[in-house]
C-alpha cells in the first residue's frame, strides 16, 4: 500500500529419487484441509512471519489513530485510520527519497509494517494462505528467502517505476507484506506446475490455477487505486513480487524431486544469485535517481 506525501515443514520437502513424498512432506491439498488446527510447528516459517508482522504492528499501535476512531461511534472507519507519515518512517516504510539517500535497510523493514488495521489483517490472512501451501515446497527457510527477496524486488521495481514514470511520487511512502506475498504467489504458480511431484496432477493444477487467480484478480484491482488521490495500492511493488517470484521458482524446477540436499543446495544457489541481481538493481536505481 502506498501513502502519497499529501496524506502521508517439513523437514525433507522432495522425495528422493522417487515417486511418492519423503518422509515430513505434506501435499498442499492436505495442508488445506488441515488449517482449521492451530499448529505453529506444521508451518514454522509461515507462523514466524505472521508473528513478525504482528509485532511489529502491535509496537506501532499505541500511535494509532484507531481506537480514537472507535470511540468516536465510527468502529468501520477504525479499521482505515492510518498511521502518520512520520511514524511509518520511523518504523521503517519505504520511501524512494530515503532509500536512494543510503537507507536501504528500508526494502526490507517495509515488508513488515503496515499502513492501517485492514492493511495488516488482509495482508497476513493471504499471507496465511500461501505460506501453509508453500511452506511444505520451499521448506522454512526457503519460504523466509522468498519473502524477504521477493519483498526486496518489489520495493526496487517500484522505486525504479517511479523514477523513470512517476518523479512526483519520489517522496511518497510504500508499506507492507503484499510485494512479498505476491512473491510467493508466484513462484507457487511455477512449483506447482511441476508434473513429476508426488500429488495428483488434477490437485496441483487446481491450487496452481487458484493461485494464479488470486495474483490476476488483485493485480487488476490495483489498478483501481489510481482513481484515488491520498491512498493508493502500490501495483508496481505486486508486479515486482510476482515477477521475482516466478524467475526464483524456474531454475528450481528440475531439482524438486531429485532429492532433498540437491534441491537445497539449488535452492541456495538460487536464492544468492537473486541476492546479487537485486544488488545490482539497487545500485543502477541509485545512478539513474
Amino acid at each position: 500500500m502506498r501513502l502519497m506525501p499529501d496524506s502521508i515443514q517439513h523437514e525433507d520437502l522432495i522425495a528422493a529419487e522417487s515417486a511418492t513424498p519423503a518422509s515430513g512432506f505434506e501435499a498442499p491439498s492436505s495442508a488445506h484441509h488441515e488449517r482449521s488446527d492451530f499448529n505453529p510447528l506444521a508451518a514454522p516459517a509461515t507462523y514466524t512471519l505472521i508473528a513478525i508482522n504482528l509485532a511489529v504492528f502491535g509496537i506501532m499501535f499505541p500511535r494509532s489513530p484507531a481506537p480514537e476512531v472507535w470511540r468516536s461511534h465510527h468502529p468501520g472507519m477504525a479499521f482505515l485510520a492510518s498511521f502518520s507519515p512520520e511514524d511509518l518512517v520511523r518504523y521503517g516504510a519505504v520511501s524512494g527519497a530515503l532509500v536512494l539517500g543510503g537507507q536501504w535497510y528500508r526494502l526490507v523493514t517495509a515488508a513488515f509494517v503496515h499502513i492501517n488495521p485492514a492493511h495488516i489483517l488482509t495482508n497476513l490472512w493471504c499471507l496465511w494462505n500461501l505460506g501453509l501451501l508453500g511452506e511444505p515446497l520451499l521448506g522454512p527457510m526457503g519460504l523466509i528467502a522468498v519473502y524477504i527477496l521477493t519483498g526486496v524486488a518489489g520495493y526496487l521495481l517500484s522505486i525504479a517505476w517511479d523514477i523513470l514514470f512517476h518523479p512526483a511520487l519520489a517522496n511518497s511512502l510504500t508499506a507492507g507484506a503484499s510485494g512479498a506475498i505476491f512473491g510467493i504467489a508466484g513462484i507457487l504458480i511455477v512449483l506447482l506446475s511441476n508434473r513429476r511431484l508426488p500429488i495428483p496432477w488434477k490437485e496441483l493444477r487446481g491450487h496452481r490455477n487458484a493461485v494464479l487467480l488470486f495474483a490476476v484478480v488483485n493485480l487488476a484491482l490495483g489498478g483501481v487505486s489510481i482513481y484515488f488521490s491520498a491512498v493508493r495500492i502500490n501495483n508496481s511493488a505486486h508486479l515486482g513480487g510476482v515477477l521475482s517470484g516466478l524467475l526464483l521458482g524456474l531454475p528450481l524446477v528440475p531439482r524438486m524431486t531429485a532429492g532433498r540436499l540437491r534441491y537445497l543446495r539449488r535452492q541456495k544457489i538460487v536464492f544468492a544469485g537473486a541476492a546479487f541481481v537485486l544488488s545490482l538493481f539497487g545500485y543502477w536505481i541509485s545512478r539513474v535517481g
